[in-house]
């Protein structure tokens, strides 16, 4: 059977799930969140959601809301599963959790290097409002962070 056959589903992040996370986000990333990062974001009541294929945790993302503006502080898909659409889901899915909790604008940083999350987020009517210089750590030195923002309501 085909993964697109399968249903991916959304379940609220738990602890159970932490180190899947922790370990899906190193696999992605050259300087992870860690699981600790994770466990902060469940403590703190944020937005945080896995995507399940199956019985298998490909994805999640975790939004943190304040009053009524939303940021996205991160947001993954394993690379198995990269280019089908779940990204999408996921992206669609963090803005819905995010409007629904009363939020009309969602913002978030982006690598100018991640081109394929920089022209998802455009897909989907982020705009680029800011460069925060220096913001992420680098293999050499520091890179750049593009600030989006999306009018929810």
């Amino acid at each position: 059977m085909n993964a697109l056959a399968i249903p991916a589903e959304f379940f609220p992040m738990n602890e159970r799930d932490l180190d899947a996370v922790a370990a899906l986000e190193a696999s992605l990333q050259v300087f992870p969140w860690s699981r600790g990062n994770f466990a902060d974001s469940l403590e703190s009541g944020y937005s945080v959601w896995v995507l399940r294929l199956g019985g298998d945790l490909i994805g999640f993302s975790v939004v943190m809301s304040v009053l009524d503006e939303a940021h996205l502080l991160n947001i993954g898909v394993c690379k198995r599963y990269q280019g089908q659409g779940y990204g999408a889901r996921l992206l669609r899915h963090a803005m819905e959790c995010a409007r629904l909790g009363g939020a009309g604008k969602l913002f978030l940083e982006v690598r100018p290097s991640n081109e394929r999350a920089v022209e998802l987020y455009r897909h989907f009517g982020f705009h680029q409002i800011a460069l925060r210089k220096g913001y992420y750590p680098a293999v050499v030195g520091r890179e750049d962070a593009l600030i989006f923002d999306k009018e929810l309501a």
